[in-house]
């Protein structure tokens, strides 16, 4: 089991930037791929990134791409999500999990990850 910590949340206006961080410990960080989800109130639990366990692929969800931006340093053991030109569309609160298999292909199904963080709250003011 890995356990993940969020950090980086906050208020924004739009078109401002934010950095999240995915700090991971427990089973073997670098073997798994790691993505992030957001939850707005009231939605379903969306995908928005992930990266692969190397960090040499990356997949994005159609709403964030061009904006945000997943990398992982497995030195440190934790995945990033830079997130710019933000807008009041991105307030949720966001989360990190790791993928459940090591051989991710870039699935957006919440069903194949696990270990999820507490998240983060991202508010977008306009």
């Amino acid at each position: 089991q890995v356990q993940l910590v969020e950090s980086g949340g906050g208020l924004v206006q739009a078109g401002g930037s934010l950095r999240l961080s995915c700090a991971a410990s427990g089973r073997t960080f670098r073997s798994y791929a790691m993505g992030w989800f957001r939850q707005a109130p009231g939605k379903e639990r969306e995908f928005v990134a992930a990266i692969s366990w190397r960090g040499l692929s990356t997949y994005y969800a159609d709403s964030v791409k061009g904006r945000f931006t997943v990398s992982r340093d497995n030195a440190k053991n934790t995945v990033y999500l830079q997130m710019n030109s933000l807008k009041p569309g991105d307030t949720a609160v966001y989360y990190c999990a790791a993928s459940i298999s090591t051989s991710y292909s870039g699935s957006q199904l919440l069903a194949d990850f696990g270990s999820w963080g507490q998240g983060t709250q991202v508010t977008v003011s306009s």
